[in-house]
């Protein structure tokens, strides 16, 4: 999905003049599959329809090449203006306000025509909805629980502790009932000070939650979000873009800033955010830190000397040597260069990768998400599939007949890999000597519906 994070605003704001038709003209093939559409529809809570374009017929009769892209439509269907890439609400407002007031003019405003509505989705906070991420630490399992807003302790056996978020999709500080995320998503431990650094998504924040009380913070973001990249400031003065994971090495925050293509770093000591790696352009280069490019880090992992990270739009996996601070890249690696592939790193293909873990002598495991799999990248950059068939659903077992639905997040504790297995509403547990997955948590809700 590409949608622009500003239309919901732009929706209610003009909910009398102005009909909101999304066209989804999708990059991979998992994309294009419908029950996947409509369950990405179900996550971000879009309320307006959405078309399928998986051959882009839409796409190349409005003469599109980019996403995303908006297409400007008169009252009588003629195409008016296009914008391609981000914009602002008040950009984009102040175009709609001189649309609304032309039309007026001519008396070609109908504002007695219905709204143009989708499907409206309801979520049970009993259950889990859309987990993205997941933590695993010697006594606790956390998940961040997408969908509900929320963040959930449990048990290692999946057992509920505690709920930290009241559910309700917002921007709040305070106790562990009163507080709001919006589609948190990556979450790293300082357990001794019994402190959870959150990526809050969605608010485009960093949240810090002390384990003992509940009590949830913002350190670092606006609340809005950054169309360009800030190169340092005071972290609760500088706007984020889409921070989707964190990890944690000694006071240094590391941040995938996946909407601006870059890792950044939170100073938790001096308060201080800044970027910390990549120019912000979407592609793949290694080389140093500060000019190298990423494309929509989505997972981190660390070991004692290398941040490893999983690079979902350009199918990479890319490691930074804390030392020498050069990146480079261990496998995969190309925007269009996708598919589900097993062998050495020459030939192997992913496809949207979302997360990364470390585990022992240095084997790493990555959610291969839109191929439904779980995968070990060896040292030498050779991937190999160690659970799922690569056919969608939920299915315990041997790791060639499970079955995933778009892994999103991933934790090692010893030999054991948990898993946020996003469409499937649960947390799976891998089982890494015997290659096998059981269900911990299952959460699956089917969209209850209105």
């Amino acid at each position: 999905m590409h949608e622009l994070p500003q239309l919901g605003k732009l929706e209610e704001a003009f909910r009398d003049e102005l009909a909101v038709i999304g066209v989804h003209s999708p990059k991979y093939p998992a994309e294009a599959i419908p029950a996947n559409l409509r369950l990405a529809v179900e996550r971000y809570g879009i309320r307006h329809p959405v078309v399928n374009d998986p051959e882009y017929r839409v796409w190349d009769s409005y003469a599109v090449n980019a996403w995303p892209t908006l297409v400007f439509l008169s009252p009588t269907g003629e195409v008016i203006g296009r914008h391609a890439g981000e914009a602002t609400f008040e950009a984009l407002s102040h175009v709609v306000q001189e649309l609304i007031a032309e039309y007026d003019r001519q008396g070609t405003l109908d504002r007695s025509v219905p709204p143009v509505t989708g499907e409206a989705w309801t979520k049970s906070l009993e259950r889990l909805s859309f987990p993205g991420k997941v933590l695993a630490t010697r006594d606790r399992l956390l998940v961040a629980d997408s969908g509900n807003n929320r963040i959930l302790a449990m048990t290692l056996q999946g057992s509920i502790e505690q709920i930290i978020g009241s559910g309700r999709a917002g921007m709040q500080d305070g106790d562990p009932q009163s507080a709001q995320f919006h589609a948190p998503q990556g979450m790293a431990i300082d357990e001794a000070a019994g402190l959870l650094y959150v990526a809050d998504a969605e608010n485009h924040a960093i949240r810090r939650i002390s384990l003992r009380t509940g009590r949830v913070d913002t350190i670092a973001g606006t609340g809005e979000q950054a169309h360009r990249a800030a190169r340092s400031g005071a972290g609760a003065d500088t706007a984020l873009s889409s921070p989707w994971d964190v990890a944690l090495l000694g006071q240094m925050l590391f941040i995938a800033m996946a909407g601006t293509h870059q890792i950044w770093s939170l100073d938790l000591a001096s308060g201080t955010a800044e970027v910390w790696a990549g120019t912000g352009h979407e592609a793949i280069r290694d080389g140093a830190r500060e000019s190298c490019w990423l494309a929509q880090p989505m997972g981190l992992a660390l070991s004692a000397t290398t941040l490893y990270i999983s690079c979902a739009e350009s199918q990479a996996v890319r490691h930074v040597d804390l030392h020498t601070g050069h990146v480079t890249t261990v496998a995969g690696g190309g925007l269009f260069a996708f598919g589900d592939k097993d062998g050495s790193r020459d030939e192997a293909l992913l496809q949207h990768n979302q997360a990364i873990a470390v585990g022992r002598n240095g084997a790493l495991y990555v959610a291969d998400t839109y191929n439904n799999k779980i995968k070990r990248v060896d040292t030498d950059g050779s991937i190999v599939t160690l659970v799922g068939s690569g056919q969608a659903g939920l299915l315990d077992g041997p790791g060639a007949n499970a079955r995933l639905y778009e892994p999103t997040g991933l934790s090692i504790l010893g030999d054991s890999l948990y898993v946020a297995d996003g469409n499937n509403h649960a947390v799976r547990l891998v089982d890494l000597e015997a290659a096998s997955i059981h269900t911990v948590v299952d959460g699956i809700i089917g969209g209850d519906r209105e």
